[in-house]
């Protein structure tokens, strides 16, 4: 089984590829590839843009990574109550490939943030939006208080409440 995680999130230092990674490597039995949003960087997207260079390759590459999975992994980044900029990119990018980016995957889907809501506003929209899109939805989860919760040196979640929460949801969900 091959799980591919990322983050909504082009930061160096993302919290959310940090909850991907970790809850990406509680699965039993699979090989997991982490991909960066770096590395799919394109122009902001336009339909001018688009008409002057075509499909871009490194959407196709995206979408070929999602075309690989049996499962997606991924973990939402907040800006200001809606989707990372970096995110909604690809996302705009890949749609005029393929309107059904995430390819009927199962998807366990994931925010946290630094604050007690822990990106509820982004995991909200992304519920609602990411089905129009092939998302298949097998479960979600909100981590809070990322700085809080989570021990960066450890690399896991440090709450055990949700920790066990997630490892449930994982267990029941796949």
């Amino acid at each position: 089984m091959k799980i591919i995680a990322f983050a909504g999130s082009n930061s160096q230092h993302s919290i959310n590829k940090k909850l991907a990674t970790y809850a990406a490597n509680q699965f039993n039995n699979a090989e997991v590839e982490v991909l960066d949003l770096n590395d799919f960087a394109m122009p902001l997207f336009s339909v001018d843009v688009e008409k002057e260079i075509g499909q871009h390759p490194k959407a196709k590459a995206f979408l070929e990574k999602i075309s690989s999975a049996d499962i997606l992994v991924i973990s939402l980044a907040e800006n200001n109550g809606n989707y990372s900029s970096a995110f909604k990119n690809v996302f705009d990018w890949c749609s005029r490939i393929q309107k059904e980016i995430f390819q009927h995957k199962p998807m366990l889907l994931m925010a946290t943030s630094p604050g007690a809501r822990g990106g509820g506003f982004v995991l909200e929209i992304a519920k609602n939006a990411f089905p129009r899109y092939g998302g298949e939805i097998k479960a979600s989860f909100s981590l809070p208080s990322f700085n809080v919760n989570f021990d960066v040196e450890e690399n896991k979640i440090s709450n055990t409440e949700l920790d066990k929460e997630l490892k449930d949801i994982i267990k029941s969900s796949f």
